[in-house]
């Protein structure tokens, strides 16, 4: 199990690394992680449907306040991983990202508030003593540090937990697994009750009472109840356009008869 430990750590080094490292670029998203490891393992095709599962559930995964959310980058490497090698049911899967995922936020909010604080003195002295070399090492050595031990967590956690899941997995009965698996299918309608909880204003209801409509009663696919949202965002865009135009203009016949009314006061005064 050394292998798929490995690249269940490399993935996890790939995407999230890799995301700050290229200024923010979306990598560590669970359609993105899902992918890699599915290519690292050898299984791209349950990477990908992993990936998008899980992608749904942390869609609307953000931290407020003092509220840690789960950590989407290890629970899809280690999630997709148990799914690959150990043969779980994809639904069933879904269920142990969540609990993965808030014991890995746990360790990144230690790493970023209290094992990081460490070089913080090394970074000042540097700056103040203009030490350029030194703080790109001291840049790029605490990223290494910092994701290689975020990654081990995927390491140790596959390389450790593999032989207890695979029998765990044997002994679970039937009725169990099913249960798992339903639970797993409504997690994704979660992330988006988390995703509309954040947006929801009594505006949007009429366009949230369509898109039911449009799938439970019409059973329209995703992608054609999407390409509808697209079309009604471009012609209300340009109806909002329409109408600042209209009152720009308004506005400036109003503020050109004032002004003429203005002159025409000053010369007959």
């Amino acid at each position: 199990m050394l292998v798929p430990a490995t690249m269940a750590a490399l993935a996890v080094l790939i995407c999230f690394g890799g995301n700050y490292l290229t200024g923010q670029s979306m990598m560590e998203r669970p359609l993105v992680v899902g992918l890699v490891t599915g290519l690292l393992l050898g299984d791209m095709k349950v990477g990908i449907l992993m990936g998008a599962s899980l992608e749904a559930l942390f869609l609307g995964n953000v931290n407020i306040g003092g509220v840690i959310a789960a950590e989407p980058v290890t629970a899809t490497a280690m999630a997709t991983t148990f799914t690959i090698i150990s043969h779980i049911d994809q639904k069933a899967a879904m269920t142990l990202a969540v609990p993965i995922g808030m014991l890995a936020a746990f360790v990144v909010m230690f790493l970023k508030n209290v094992f990081m604080n460490i070089f913080a003195p090394m970074v000042d002295k540097a700056a103040e003593a203009n030490h350029q070399g030194q703080l790109v090492m001291l840049h790029y050595g605490t990223w290494i540090i910092y994701y290689l031990i975020i990654a081990s967590i995927s390491f140790i956690g596959i390389l450790v937990g593999s032989g207890p899941v695979n029998a765990f997995v044997e002994h679970i009965p039937q009725n169990l697994m099913n249960g798992l698996s339903a639970a797993g299918g409504l997690l994704p309608a979660v992330g988006f009750a988390m995703l509309m909880k954040l947006l929801w204003t009594n505006k949007l209801a009429v366009f949230y009472l369509l898109g039911f409509v449009l799938t439970a009663y019409l059973k329209l696919p995703a992608v054609a109840v999407a390409a509808l949202g697209a079309v009604i965002c471009v012609i209300s865009s340009q109806r909002d356009l329409e109408l600042d135009a209209i009152t720009k203009g308004a506005f400036s016949n109003q503020t050109s008869f004032d002004s003429k009314e203005s002159e025409e006061e000053d010369f007959f005064a």
